[in-house]
């Protein structure tokens, strides 16, 4: 039978199938270290702090991470947070590695999510000490009140706001961030940064995408115009010679 007379069924199954494929199919492996890539490196800590409910820091935070777990020999990134729903539980098998090695420090409370490990723990000084040299890891700051205690452990730090937000409230919380750990980046989810309101304040605008957030949050790197957003912001902090100290 040639490939034109399949029955339609048949190629139904085999599409489902190519498309489940990619979610659990691991990429090749990174190739061996050589002269100019270090046997052991430092993982970069992020964190994402949102200026208000609801305007997306966790799936800037998740895409964040499967970017970073994209170019990390490791092929995983950590992700603080609620483990219990919310999240396709398909994880790569270098998440499953990650999510391994973190079960002493996590107690239990850890769920692979495509290339994350979502990990739920109270003491995030041992977190990121564990992880220092595994993995990169994306603190998703869900109470402002943690907000600076996760900026002085981080390298880099996010501000995430709504299109509608106040920019001189972020303006505020950018510059009260900054006196405990790095300048914080202030992106603007689902917006225009181009308007007047944030000349001066916004970093970043990200896209709006439904299908590209829907990938975030299951731990893959976002496609599209919110894939390219959250590349460019991750090559932004790639460039910089060395992390805040």
């Amino acid at each position: 039978m040639t490939a034109g007379a399949a029955p339609r069924g048949r190629g139904a199954v085999a599409a489902a199938l190519t498309a489940v494929a990619g979610w659990l199919v691991e990429p090749a492996d990174q190739p061996a270290p050589g002269p100019e890539q270090p046997l052991v490196q430092e993982r970069p800590v992020i964190a994402v702090v949102g200026l208000q409910r609801r305007c997306g820091a966790t799936t800037v935070a998740r895409g964040l991470g499967a970017e970073l777990a994209s170019r990390d020999p490791s092929g995983a990134c950590a992700v603080t947070g609620q483990v219990a729903g919310g999240a396709v539980p398909l994880g790569l098998p270098a998440a499953s590695r990650l999510a391994r090695t973190l079960g002493p420090v996590g107690a239990g409370r850890t769920r692979t999510c495509g290339r994350l490990c979502l990990v739920d723990v109270p003491d995030r000084v041992e977190l990121c000490t564990t992880l220092r040299f595994l993995a990169p890891l994306v603190i998703d700051v869900a109470d402002p009140a943690e907000a600076a205690a996760a900026a002085a452990l981080a390298d880099r730090v996010v501000v995430v706001c709504a299109a509608a937000a106040e920019p001189a409230l972020a303006a505020v919380v950018a510059e009260s961030l900054a006196r405990v750990g790095p300048p914080p980046a202030v992106v603007v989810n689902r917006g225009d940064a181009e308007t007047d309101r944030w000349q001066g304040i916004c970093a970043r605008a990200l896209p709006e995408s439904r299908m590209g957030a829907q990938m975030a949050q299951s731990g893959r790197e976002p496609r599209g115009a919110l894939g390219r957003a959250v590349a460019e912001l991750a090559d932004q902090w790639e460039e910089r010679s060395a992390p805040y100290s």
